[in-house]
């Protein structure tokens, strides 16, 4: 494997760890804004506030290795993704910034209007933010960024195949979302709580397939390379194991079974991987390969070393964070003095 497949798997495995642990946070955003009035929402958003307070924002260190590693490792795609796509992502990172601060300063601010609109804030973004950002997805994988940077800057990512993949990640975020919820909700003791998110859960899931399913209908006809690798190439066992963790998944979830979390995260890191597989070597599909994207291999070594040496100072916090909050040592849920 040369240097420039590493930098890939970094890259991918970056994308996959925010599309899991991030997408859980937005997943569990969207299921805040259709929680229902103050009162019939109250124990569901208890909740989510709960599990959300001590991780929400340390999430976003895989979006900025994303950032860093596309930039540094493939500078020739990074400006022609940013300069064609620049109204998605724009539009992504600001719904970032609202749904912090949203998140945040509903704890603190003490009237009832400004709480409801910060929480309103809150939840919105947490359904824009991933749409956006699905978009995104969509036009890199229909290979509607030019590697001169010139693609238009509002069909590359407007389309039905674009806004398609955008459906599915909103989907999917709210499908992982409910179950990391179900297994909060058991470890709390709170069964009618489990019951409400195992069924928005499996509500969640169907959506999800029935959009992935229109969307590889529409990649067939729009990115008809990307759909043979994906039902009969490189990424066909990878589409195979997602179903399957998928299938288990849900199999768990009416036995009120465990490693339900596992499988749904495995489904979500192998659809992703899937598309990666099915898309090699391009990394601008019909424009750039890898190597023709790639920097230079001494920024690749330097790119790597400082990964490494990222992972070993991030990984252990992130595995202490997620701990005590399992734990509930964090005090989550407590709003400031």
């Amino acid at each position: 494997m040369s240097k420039v497949d590493i930098a890939a798997v970094v890259l991918w495995s970056a994308v996959t760890l925010y599309a899991i642990f991030a997408g859980a946070d937005f997943g569990a955003g969207l299921w805040d804004l259709i929680a229902g009035d103050a009162e019939r929402g109250e124990r569901p958003r208890a909740l989510i506030d709960r599990v959300l307070t001590p991780v929400w924002e340390a999430n976003h260190v895989w979006l900025i290795f994303m950032l860093v590693v596309t930039w540094t490792a493939f500078p020739e795609a990074f400006g022609p993704i940013m300069s064609t796509l620049f109204v998605p992502l724009s539009l992504a990172a600001l719904g970032i910034v609202l749904r912090g601060s949203g998140f945040a300063f509903r704890h603190i601010v003490r009237g009832l209007q400004g709480r409801r609109a910060l929480g309103a804030t809150f939840a919105l973004s947490s359904v824009v933010t991933p749409f956006f950002l699905g978009t995104v997805a969509g036009a890199i994988a229909t290979g509607r960024v030019p590697a001169e940077g010139a693609g238009d800057r509002l069909t590359s990512w407007f389309n039905i195949t674009s806004l398609a993949i955008g459906v599915l990640l909103v989907a999917t975020c709210a499908y992982i979302a409910a179950v990391f919820l179900v297994t909060e909700a058991r470890r709390a003791g709170d069964e009618e709580l489990e019951r409400y998110f195992r069924t928005r859960a499996l509500v969640a899931a169907v959506v999800a397939g029935g959009v992935a399913t229109l969307a590889l209908v529409l990649l067939n006809e729009h990115a008809s390379a990307l759909f043979d690798g994906l039902v009969g190439g490189s990424g066909l066992p990878l589409v195979i194991l997602s179903a399957l963790c998928g299938i288990g998944a849900i199999v768990q979830l009416l036995r009120r079974g465990r490693g339900t979390r596992v499988l749904a995260a495995g489904a979500l890191a192998a659809v992703v991987f899937g598309w990666g597989a099915a898309q090699w070597p391009d990394m601008l599909p019909g424009e750039l390969t890898l190597d023709q994207a790639a920097a230079p291999p001494a920024t690749l070594d330097a790119l790597l070393v400082v990964f490494v040496a990222a992972l070993l100072i991030v990984v252990p916090a992130l595995v202490l964070l997620y701990t005590l909050q399992q734990r509930h040592l964090l005090g989550e849920g407590e709003e400031p003095g």
